[in-house]
């Protein structure tokens, strides 16, 4: 009975049992929550991070004006910037719509481009985008917690769930941000004569880096869950 105690408050020991395996699952997917929270604040909250990029030709001999020649799209709006004040890595100091939920371009901001009806492909899109992103974010963060503990079966099943709906929903996430800038890709070039270029932003690259740490976290957690890859559960074993 004693040790039926003991190895019961083990079980709810973070790190009790299957350490290695906790602690790279975990990591991992702090990293996949670090990554989906970034990109579900992109544009124009944290204004660097943005899901893909409208870049406006233009003649080198053409002189330069504040008509946007750049327009970077995230989850909660986008930035119109002009030759003048070109974004860079670390900055954009374009003109930026205010954070909103199934946001509605400003019609100053889009007489800026020179192209208003542009951005009428993108906006019904992106109203699911803004679901789908902090619902991984949330998701992983979850997961991240649970995996501490998988000294505990029912811990460890139920962390392997979080972990498979988190990477199912993470790669759902990523395909519709390139459906959306596959389709936005499509249907501007003929909008616009040929005359802007659709482009990947870095928040899609960061997406992907995060369905992929999620999906090993999904395997590591398999491996203990359902007790494979020479994975035992023995209740006086400790990792």
């Amino acid at each position: 009975m004693a040790h039926y105690n003991d190895y019961y408050k083990r079980s709810y020991r973070p790190l009790a049992q299957y350490r290695c395996v906790s602690i790279t699952a975990s990591l991992f997917l702090l990293f996949a929550f670090a990554l989906y929270l970034l990109v579900a604040l992109s544009v124009p909250i944290i204004k660097p991070i943005y899901l893909f990029i409208f870049d406006f030709n233009t003649q080198p001999s053409q002189p330069a004006t504040s008509i946007a020649t750049d327009l970077r799209f995230g989850v909660w709006g986008f930035c119109a910037s002009s030759v003048l004040d070109l974004p860079t890595i670390f900055t954009n100091n374009g003109e930026c719509t205010a954070p909103h939920l199934g946001y509605v371009v400003p019609p100053d901001v889009l007489a800026l481009t020179g192209y208003p009806q542009i951005a009428d492909v993108v906006l019904e899109a992106l109203t699911v985008l803004l679901v789908l992103h902090p619902v991984c974010a949330g998701m992983a963060f979850l997961c991240m917690f649970t995996s501490l503990f998988l000294a505990s079966p029912c811990m460890a099943v139920t962390s392997l769930i979080i972990s498979i709906f988190t990477a199912i929903v993470g790669s759902v996430t990523l395909a519709a941000d390139l459906a959306l800038e596959i389709e936005a890709r499509d249907k501007v070039g003929p909008l616009t004569n040929n005359a802007v270029t659709v482009g990947w932003g870095n928040g899609v690259w960061m997406i992907l880096a995060a369905v992929v740490l999620t999906w090993i976290s999904v395997i590591l957690l398999s491996a203990v869950a359902c007790s494979c890859c020479g994975y035992r559960r023995r209740s006086h074993h400790r990792y």
